[in-house]
This record gives C-alpha cells, structure tokens and sequence, in this order.
C-alpha cells in the first residue's frame, strides 16, 4: 500500500499525506454488522470533560469485528475488504460456508478470495488462520492474541503489528509483544497467524487541524501559555521555561514516573519488561 501525496496548492496541502485507497474492493453491505455507537467526546454521565482533547469528530458506524474466531472448523473465504473508520487497519469480510458473515482484522498479504479458518487443534500456517497458542510452530508471527480463553484478541491489533511465538514452558506460551515486552500467556488461548495489515499507516501526516478534528482530536494548549491558576506551569515575565519538571495540569509528573502498581497481579507473568523507544 502506498502513500499518496499532493500538490502543495495550500500550506496544508504541501505536508499532508494519506494512504491509497486502492485495497479497498467495497463499501459496507452487511447491515448486521453495524451498529451505532454514542459518542462520548470525552464526558461522563453527568455531560462533564474527565478526559480532555476529544470530541465526537465525523459521524461513523461501528463495525463488529470477530476477535473470538469460535467459528472452528468452517471454512471461510474473504468477500470484500473494507475500510473501518474507528480502526487503523484495514477489516475483511468473511463468508462462512454456512452462510454466516463475519469481519475480522486484515491480516497482511489477505486478498479477496482467500481462504481463512479457525480451529482448536493444528491448522496449516497460512496468515488469517486462527488456532490455539499450543498448535503454533515456535518463532511465528501472529496477531489478534487473547489474554484470557474465550475472552476475544486483546493484544497486537493495530495496523502493522505483531507478536512473536518464543517458546514454550508448562501450560504457558513466551511471547515477545510488539512493545518489546516478553510474557508469559496461557497455551489455550487462540490467536491469527501473520501480522496485521496496513503497514504504512504510521508514515501518514494529517497536515493540517481540521483534519484532527475530524478524527475527534481537539486542540491542546500549552501549559506554559497559561496563568497560574490555570497550569502549574503558567505565568511569569514574557516566554519561561516553567523551571520546574515537566508536570500535568494536577501536578503530576510527566515524564519518566513510573505509573504502574509496583504489585500488580500480572507482574507475574511478565518475563522483560518493555524496553524505552523500541517497538
């Protein structure tokens, strides 16, 4: 997939870039599978900001993905791929030989006409197909892996990621996350060989404001251009560098606090922890 650029006949135009749709072979059809999701723009039940800089951004439907894949032992073959607007990736539907019809995540190199299956047991390692972690060959890529057995994929779902099988020890499997993280999982839960699609979605430049907007993105303003009251970092005599750590708006520091419970219930099952700037 390539990235498309444009003649600079605004200042805007000139840095903006997206992806080429050309992946895409159709629009939504399956109504089923669509829902309507309320937007939260970031407030609570009582219409009050509790998570600041979003907003509700263009109207979308929400496409209901498989990420259980207990559909086993029924092939499948991909009917369309097609574009998600709350996801980064790419979605393909399926169509089951029993009739029924299901999205899941792309997987790269999937095309329309491929053929795609779940199972408990062994499977060919083919990119689409969903097994158990305990029938995966040691060192394959995969994505769409569960945390917990039935609960649905939790990890390496965005466009481009992946996870790598390392090796095995009792009932648990060692995988290397794709934040360099290396944990231990259960062996019963399924996961979809092959890496998710849409590499190049990292390299796209939105360009210019209203296009964040559309994407429920607000404007943040810098603390350092506030007053006091407003931002510790605020005030004094023209531009100041705040001459103190980099904190949030409460007062809690931004940058390098460790922010996760020192005694946390899964620290058990992580092997390295994830490593600053590698991904």
């Amino acid at each position: 997939m390539a990235i498309k650029t444009y003649k600079p006949y605004t200042p805007s135009r000139r840095t903006m870039s997206n992806l080429d749709s050309s992946d895409i072979t159709a629009k939504p059809k399956v109504r089923s599978l669509l829902v309507r999701v309320a937007a939260k723009a970031g407030r609570n039940n009582q219409g009050r900001i509790t998570s600041r800089h979003k907003e509700a951004g263009a109207k979308k439907l929400y496409r209901i993905i498989d990420f259980k894949r207990n559909k086993f032992d029924i092939q499948g073959t991909v009917a369309a791929i097609e574009y998600d607007p709350y996801r980064n990736c790419r979605i393909a539907l399926v169509n089951y030989a029993d009739g029924e019809k299901r999205y899941i995540i792309q997987p790269s190199g999937v095309k329309v006409g491929d053929k795609v299956m779940a199972a408990e047991g062994g499977l060919d390692i083919v990119a689409g197909n969903a097994m158990k972690l305990k029938s995966i060959p040691v060192g394959t890529i995969i994505h769409c892996i569960e945390l917990k057995p039935g609960k649905g994929a939790q990890m390496a779902r965005a466009a481009g990621n992946y996870a790598q099988l390392m090796g095995r020890e009792g009932k648990y499997t060692i995988l290397r996350l794709p934040s360099s993280e290396v944990r231990y999982v259960l062996s019963e839960c399924i996961a979809t060989i092959g890496s998710v699609g849409n590499e190049d979605f990292s390299n796209v430049t939105i360009g210019k404001a209203g296009r964040a907007r559309h994407m429920g993105i607000r404007p943040q303003t810098r603390g350092s251009a506030m007053n006091p009251i407003d931002h510790p970092h605020g005030g004094g005599e023209g531009k100041s560098n705040g001459h103190r750590h980099p904190v949030s708006p409460w007062g809690q520091k931004t940058k390098g606090l460790k922010t996760r419970k020192p005694n946390k219930q899964s620290n058990k099952y992580i092997i390295s922890k994830r490593k600053k700037g590698v991904r």
